[in-house]
């Protein structure tokens, strides 16, 4: 394992052990609103902390971009993108399915990536290059070559609810031919399971970098591949994100084209 990796992995199982602890003593979680629909908690801050902390004890002079805490640490070639946990509702609320994501950056391309769900203790990881993994076993995508029979994923645009009309026309589209659509409400660990081949493919609208960046180098390092909602490679720009095998992605990016705005292909 590269050093960096092996670093993001201790970082990401030290938040996980923290995660769980807090998971089974709800009566310690505090909540906030950051905006509409959109909660932070006490144990999203101190995860990520641990996270940081323990990332700069190894590289110092490391830039940190972080959902909670932003920017911060000395501007350079190398960036940690970390989401302490990404499903903080699904954690609030006491349901088991949450993970903990870290990439790292150099100059603007993620080279390394983890994915670490604590409650099942499944660790994805992925270094350019060299594969990607599920607790140390090489996974694939799928290889399913249309929407005929797939297990689709995807997130509903909670934050966006004037989108919903179209994403509802690519929702049904999709669920007349798929064998079913799921709504787990993890983006990162969606993208994991389509790394692993669970899911044939994914699409969500106005996701935050450091919900995909982990995600996107396991999917592609799987054999899959990664575009924006019209095919091209403005995802991590737009937050507008697809992901499957090569075949299942093209049938679902041709069918989405025409039901979206404009504004929305990109």
């Amino acid at each position: 394992m590269h050093a960096m990796l092996n670093i993001a992995v201790r970082a990401a199982r030290a938040a996980g052990r923290l995660a769980v602890k807090s998971f089974n003593e709800p009566q310690h979680l505090e909540v906030q609103s950051k905006g509409l629909h959109d909660y932070v908690t006490n144990v999203d801050k101190a995860c990520e902390q641990v996270i940081i902390s323990t990332i700069l004890k190894s590289y110092p002079g490391h830039q940190i971009l972080a959902e909670e805490s932003g920017e911060s640490g000395v501007q350079g070639d190398y960036q940690w993108i970390i989401d302490p946990i990404d499903g903080t509702t699904n954690f609030m609320r006491g349901i088991p399915h949450f993970c903990i994501s870290i990439a790292l950056a150099y100059k603007g391309s993620v080279q390394h990536a983890v994915v670490y769900d604590p409650v099942r203790e499944e660790l994805f990881t992925a270094s350019r290059g060299a594969g990607a993994q599920l607790n140390g076993f090489r996974i694939r995508v799928g290889g399913g070559k249309d929407l005929n029979g797939a297990l689709l994923a995807t997130g509903f645009p909670f934050r966006m609810k004037h989108f919903l009309p179209d994403y509802q026309a690519v929702f049904n589209k999709f669920f007349e031919q798929a064998a079913d659509i799921r709504r787990a409400g993890a983006a990162a660990l969606d993208l994991a399971y389509v790394a692993a081949g669970r899911y044939d493919g994914f699409w969500e609208a106005g996701l935050k970098i450091w919900d995909t960046a982990a995600g996107d180098l396991l999917v592609r390092e799987a054999g899959g591949v990664v575009t924006d909602f019209g095919g091209g490679m403005n995802h991590a720009q737009s937050g507008n994100i697809v992901a499957a095998s090569p075949r299942v992605l093209q049938a679902m990016v041709t069918q989405m084209r025409p039901l979206l705005p404009e504004s929305m292909r990109k």
